[in-house]
């Protein structure tokens, strides 16, 4: 069985074969974008939506009129709380609470890949309840796709599965989810997700369980309605090797910042053992980004060949010449660099398998110690603390052109 598969062995039945017509329909870059994707895919909610935010550029390009995803479901089983987690803008959410009928209007949003609408419960009784019902109906009737969501604790029962054939029968691809997993104990969880399967006639991993106060799958739905839209798929697919790169980048930046606090220590030297330990472990981290396995030992051999210690200290000894500038200001800044250009020859390393050249190594640390010095300079002679220096490592890249885009590091590495 395939990867794709899978993927499509997590769809209802009557929604398979229109999601492989989709997929036989793409060209070959777009397939293999969209596999490498599922492979790194993050199950971290604002690591998530972190790639939703950089696929907008390539899905607004691709095609004007967006996919329209309809949340429905019965009452009080976190709808709005799901769409909340979608849409981009804060002042787009709904309004939820723990009174059942909170959300009584359909509300519409952007979600980047895709408009998403919030609709009230589609299961209520009575005047109002009917006005509400046909309101969500309407929308799931216009709708490109259908995220259908139960409640884990109340089950399904006769009117969920009503309310389920009513909506499969509209013939709109679907995902089904089963949200409030985590109110259900472990033991019992596999349980209820065949038991609600089952109530439905589906199989137990066509049903997506869900957090959705916390984002908990939220991959897996983003993935379930990608995969009916080609552009979508390929925008992903396309989005990918920027967000590795920002992913990596969050790694860099906080290994960075301890790396100057470390250096703070009174020792003129780059390369002791705590740093190297932090490099190492950062070098790790950025393996798991991009699917390579590495060991520690072997993340520390390969933070040894690029010999950035020695260039520590060369750069300190210089720099050191000039005067006017205090050693744990140096040290600092030199232990930070030396540390991103670390971060970013390991990208490097695990992209391509070849090694920066010595001469890069070299152009990249200097530029990098120049742009951290600016950044300290504010401090003056006056030595701060660990936090303070963290602080200011942190935000001053987090605030560089490097956070969003590696082009300039690639630039000056000769790429």
């Amino acid at each position: 069985m395939t990867l794709f598969d899978d993927i499509l062995t997590q769809f209802p039945p009557d929604v398979q074969a229109t999601v492989r017509k989709i997929w036989e329909a793409l060209g070959p870059n777009e397939k293999a974008g969209f596999l490498s994707l599922l492979v790194g895919f993050p199950a971290d909610t604002n690591l998530v939506k972190l790639l939703v935010k950089l696929s907008t550029a390539q899905i607004r390009q691709a095609f004007g009129s967006k996919h329209q995803v309809v949340i429905v479901g019965p009452t009080n089983v976190g709808k709005s709380t799901l769409y909340n987690q979608l849409v981009q803008n804060k002042n787009d959410r709904a309004v939820v609470g723990p009174l059942p009928g909170t959300t009584r209007e359909n509300q519409q949003a952007d979600a980047s890949l895709f408009t998403v609408v919030d609709t009230p419960g589609a299961d209520a009784v009575g005047s109002v309840g009917e006005q509400e019902k046909d309101l969500a109906l309407s929308a799931a009737a216009n709708a490109d796709f259908l995220v259908l969501v139960f409640d884990a604790i109340q089950g399904i029962k006769k009117t969920e599965q009503e309310l389920f054939n009513e909506l499969s029968a509209l013939k709109k691809p679907f995902v089904v989810v089963l949200n409030k997993i985590d109110l259900v104990p472990r033991k019992d969880l596999q349980a209820v997700i065949s038991s609600a399967a089952r109530n439905l006639n589906l199989e137990p991993d066509q049903i997506v369980p869900i957090v959705a106060k916390d984002g908990k799958n939220l991959g897996k739905v983003l993935l379930a309605v990608a995969a009916t839209e080609p552009e979508m798929v390929a925008a992903l697919g396309q989005a990918l090797p920027e967000f590795r790169w920002q992913l990596a980048w969050q790694t860099i930046v906080r290994s960075a910042s301890i790396s100057a606090a470390i250096a703070l220590a009174p020792l003129p030297v780059i390369d002791f053992v705590p740093l190297v330990i932090t490099q190492s472990i950062m070098v790790v981290g950025i393996a798991r980004i991009y699917n390579y396995k590495i060991t520690p030992g072997r993340a520390s051999e390969l933070v040894a060949t690029f010999g950035l210690g020695f260039l520590g200290r060369t750069l300190f000894q210089e720099l050191s010449k000039l005067g006017g500038l205090p050693g744990w200001l140096l040290s600092a800044a030199i232990a930070s660099s030396t540390t991103v250009v670390m971060g970013y020859a390991a990208v490097r390393w695990f992209e391509t398998g070849q090694k920066l050249s010595a001469e890069a190594v070299k152009t990249l640390t200097h530029r990098m110690t120049t742009y951290t010095l600016d950044s300290l300079k504010s401090f003056g002679k006056r030595k701060p603390g660990q936090k303070g220096l963290r602080e200011r490592i942190t935000q001053s890249l987090e605030s560089s052109p490097l956070a969003e885009s590696r082009s300039a590091l690639d630039s000056e590495a000769g790429e």
